[in-house]
């Protein structure tokens, strides 16, 4: 008789192939089970689900194929070796999603908190590793508490080994982290590597340090929620969006990944619209004001021009003066870059050319065309914007585009004034189309502003210093900022009724389908990171 072990029976059968095939049969219904029915209803009493339930819903139902399911760790310090429980605290493997194959590994926090030790993270690298050979999507479903304390540095090395198979993937497969709980110290840098954050409010956190460790070094008090809530990570970037409960966040995750290719030697999943490609646009001509300091929402513009007005918005509520999001167009996916004049009137700021840079690098890692729809008065101007770098930042958003390979469309929709002109994927910096409505304006700076600059004494030795001012105005308009200026000098492809905008933009990015590009030999480039 075997000695007894967590998880399996006491009294084992005999020894021929039948017996043990039923004990592998107990001990596996035991594992999926769980060793604890107190951790369950603890998870579920804090709006929480276990690891194996999580999978469940998110994946198709029965194609779950587990990986690992009875590996147990091997430290025997602090009483380690008292307590060996099946699949060390994460459930890994692989199954599809709307019959697209995705592979899972999803904390569980019922043994050992979810942290994270030895066999815990080699379980981890097997199924990041096999993702990327495979050419599929990684779900990470996170909750847990961090590295395993009573294994020391072996838990840290796990830790490495999952953050450069993170970088190693980048680009390479899409891969998503769902934040279902607490995500403290190291483990927090997996998520960040990832391409997508989706966190849950009130019960998803993630921290460097804790409140307590915070306290004790800078005195500041503050709890989980205030220090790495959803809500925190939502404002500054850090999240892709936030959801009330853990259905809404798979709902979510699901959408995402229709709007995915399975890895960078894809394309995006076609879908079937019933939705005109050459249906008129009409709500075009209400929703953006011909004057061009009148504020109004981008995102109507957007779904005025996609397939059934679906727009996937990414970081919502970071940098609002810029906006960024997945749709169709024609049944083709589409990275939408769009100017915002709802919020700070549609300028670039450090934060705007930071989302809308790793968004573009996103789309060109995974061969989804662009679409930018420019309404751009500048960049920000101000010492603390100076100072912190906006040339920096901004050099990111141009770096970007520039990088870019894929179809980019972009549409002048309004004004386009200075270096943000250029820096909106403007034919300069390589854009494959230029569209522009009859409402553009494309200038150094706006018409009162460069009049200040070239008639100041003109203006100061007149007679009427207000009425010398309108007329040299109006001149700069009629000579610089007319609609057709750049379309007569080449900088834009075609002047169109905006009404035609959805048209244009399918008829531009199916001319563009084969488009190739033969880059230069090089490691990598230098980023302005």
């Amino acid at each position: 008789m075997r000695p007894a072990q967590e998880g399996v029976p006491r009294e084992l059968p005999a020894e021929g192939l039948a017996d043990r095939t039923a004990e592998l049969a107990v001990i596996r219904q035991r594992v999926v089970e769980g060793l604890d029915a107190e951790s369950a209803a603890r998870q579920h009493r804090l709006g929480k689900s276990t690891a194996r339930e999580r999978v469940a819903r998110l994946l198709d139902e029965g194609s779950f194929n587990e990986l690992e399911m009875l590996r147990r760790h091997r430290a025997t310090d602090f009483g380690m070796d008292a307590k060996r429980p099946y699949t060390d605290g994460v459930v890994t493997g692989w199954g599809t999603v709307e019959g697209r194959q995705v592979f899972v590994y999803a904390h569980d926090f019922g043994i050992f908190g979810g942290s994270l030790g030895e066999a815990h993270a080699a379980k981890i690298h097997k199924v990041m590793d096999l993702a990327e050979r495979a050419g599929a999507p990684l779900i990470g479903l996170n909750d847990g508490a961090g590295a395993r304390i009573q294994e020391g540095v072996m838990a840290l090395a796990g830790y490495g080994g999952i953050f450069r198979r993170n970088v190693q993937a980048s680009g390479v497969i899409p891969q998503i982290s769902v934040m279902l709980g607490p995500c403290a110290g190291g483990a927090a840098y997996s998520p960040a590597l990832t391409d997508f954050v989706l966190m849950v409010r009130g019960t998803a956190s993630m921290y460097v340090t804790g409140p307590d460790v915070i306290k004790a070094v800078t005195g500041e008090e503050i709890d989980f929620e205030g220090l790495g809530g959803a809500e925190v990570h939502a404002r500054s970037g850090q999240a892709t969006s936030v959801h009330d409960d853990e259905d809404d966040a798979f709902e979510q995750l699901r959408w995402l990944l229709s709007f995915l290719p399975q890895n960078n030697r894809e394309f995006p999943p076609e879908a079937d619209s019933d939705d005109p490609v050459d249906r008129p646009c009409d709500g075009l001509l209400d929703i953006v004001p011909n004057s061009p300091n009148q504020p109004y929402d981008v995102r109507r513009v957007i779904e005025e021009i996609v397939d059934h007005g679906e727009f996937l918005e990414l970081q919502e509520a970071w940098a609002g003066n810029i906006v960024i999001g997945l749709a169709r167009i024609g049944g083709q996916v589409v990275g939408l870059v769009a100017n915002q004049p709802l919020v700070l009137a549609g300028v670039l700021d450090i934060d705007a050319s930071q989302k809308a840079a790793r968004f573009i690098r996103f789309c060109d890692s995974f061969n989804i065309p662009l679409v930018s729809l420019v309404d751009v008065p500048g960049f920000l101007p101000g010492v603390d914007q100076e100072h912190n770098a906006i040339i920096r930042n901004g050099a990111k958003l141009l770096y970007a585009y520039c990088e870019a390979t894929v179809p980019r469309v972009q549409v002048l929709m309004r004004k386009a004034y200075g270096g943000a002109y250029i820096v909106m994927d403007s034919r300069s910096i390589g854009t494959d189309l230029s569209l522009a409505w009859p409402s553009n304006e494309v200038a150094v700076m706006g018409a009162e502003a460069a009049t200040n600059v070239i008639h100041r004494r003109a203006i100061l030795a007149a007679e009427d210093p207000q009425e010398t001012r309108r007329q040299l105005v109006e001149e700069y308009q009629r000579t610089l900022m007319h609609p057709y200026y750049g379309a007569e000098r080449g900088l834009v492809d075609d002047v169109i009724d905006p009404r035609q905008t959805r048209s244009a933009i399918h008829q531009g990015l199916r001319m563009l389908r084969s488009k190739r590009v033969d880059l230069p030999k090089r490691k990598h480039g230098n980023s302005p990171l």
